[in-house]
């Protein structure tokens, strides 16, 4: 699963969000309409995303022209932000989480759900 976290790139997100929530297997067409309506892509751009996704192993034909995400949102969110804090900030989620708050887009609720999730923590 691992190595399928690191084979969406760019546009291709795009894709797996409309998957992601769907949350059942979704049809080319709806896929196709979707990301028309979404980001005006052609129907053959949504097909070209979608087969190297499924060359990568991150999404799954689950029959004739239907297809279903082959990693879970929370799962790849993870397996970003991780990449996230190893790049740019040196491996330290702490140095994320005190840009956030430096630049205010931590409000008092969310510092207070932080603190709430560390401290269940401590108590497993």
């Amino acid at each position: 699963m691992e190595e399928q976290k690191d084979k969406i790139h760019g546009a291709e997100v795009e894709i797996m969000q409309v998957l992601w929530e769907k949350e059942e297997p979704v049809p080319l067409a709806q896929l196709c309409a979707e990301l028309n309506s979404r980001c005006g892509w052609a129907d053959s751009t949504t097909r070209t995303l979608l087969r190297r996704l499924q060359q990568r192993g991150a999404v799954v034909l689950v029959s004739r022209g239907v297809y279903a995400a082959a990693v879970t949102q929370d799962a790849y969110g993870q397996h970003t932000a991780r990449r996230l804090v190893d790049k740019l900030f040196a491996g330290s989620a702490r140095k994320l989480v005190a840009a956030l708050v430096r630049d205010g887009s931590l409000s008092q609720a969310d510092v207070d759900e932080l603190y709430a999730m560390f401290h269940a923590e401590d108590k497993k």
